[in-house]
């Protein structure tokens, strides 16, 4: 579930985190993506260029007013520094009587990688008078994020790879989308999709990354094995009549981005132990 992945709740404001004025000056240095500047998918107006602080803000707007909303967020700190940053943010609102359920999540790098976006998250569960129509919440995804690569299984998956979405034949239009989504896959496109490389299917690397932790660490050698270098997932699940949506899934990872931050924030937490634990120089006397 979406909502296990964090385990620290803050109430705080951007003020109350350690500012970075002491040990360790941080020069950021901003995370390859998946996603080019043409294509630039996101979940709510989140994508992978939002910092943490521009993804709270968005998520503090978009829930304001709403008393039972409520906010998890997870700080961490740099290395052994005092340098505190948001790793996390969930923000959620319990579904009850005419009020639609809503949980959106997103991990962060740390500041070393400019504390970016690399896995963004929103499920939406309807009340029952509310559910919309499968056709029309097609038409509203494919609206915002185009054809998809492969239709089926309940999903909608957008494949990136060196900046495009993949296409692995079929054209897909709304009607069709929409006919094909509750069957299964087609095996013939998941081959083409997958082609000859022993690489993991990135379908399947979105499903695992919602069972575990959204940590880079956690996810690092499953990105490192993806044939692609993003995904963009969105399931509809069945509502009360078959041709109603209960529960909507939004998922966007940065497969590029994961393997990227990953290895700047490595780099930079090196460097800091080294800086930390260097050596003082001695002189030699002249003799």
């Amino acid at each position: 579930m979406l909502c296990r992945a964090l385990v620290i709740t803050l109430a705080i404001g951007p003020a109350a985190l350690p500012i970075a004025t002491q040990a360790y000056d941080i020069k950021p240095k901003s995370p390859e993506s998946a996603f080019s500047a043409k294509l630039h998918p996101d979940i709510l107006g989140i994508s992978s260029d939002s910092t943490a602080e521009a993804a709270r803000a968005i998520l503090e707007s978009f829930f304001k007013g709403r008393a039972t909303a409520t906010k998890d967020i997870q700080q961490q700190k740099f290395g052994s520094t005092a340098i505190g940053f948001i790793s996390a943010l969930n923000f959620s609102l319990a579904p009850g009587q005419g009020q639609n359920g809503e949980v959106l999540l997103g991990s962060f790098s740390s500041p070393a990688s400019a504390n970016r976006a690399y896995f963004i998250a929103r499920n939406l569960t309807f009340a029952e008078d509310r559910q919309p129509t499968k056709a029309d919440m097609v038409k509203q995804v494919m609206g915002k994020y185009g054809a998809p690569t492969i239709v089926g299984d309940q999903h909608l998956d957008y494949i990136y790879r060196a900046g495009g979405v993949v296409s692995v034949g079929t054209k897909y239009k709304e009607a069709m989308a929409v006919d094909a989504i509750d069957k299964p896959l087609d095996p013939r496109a998941a081959l083409k999709l997958n082609g000859e490389t022993i690489r993991g299917s990135c379908v399947a690397v979105v499903k695992r990354a919602l069972a575990k932790e959204k940590t880079l660490a956690a996810m690092l050698n499953e990105a490192r094995g993806a044939n692609c270098d993003g995904v963009v997932s969105v399931q509809l699940m069945p509502g009360t009549a078959p041709d109603r949506v209960g529960i909507a899934q939004f998922v966007l990872l940065d497969v590029k981005g994961v393997i990227s931050a990953a290895a700047i924030d490595d780099d930079a937490v090196a460097a800091e132990r080294n800086e930390r634990n260097a050596v003082p120089k001695g002189s030699t006397p002249k003799l």
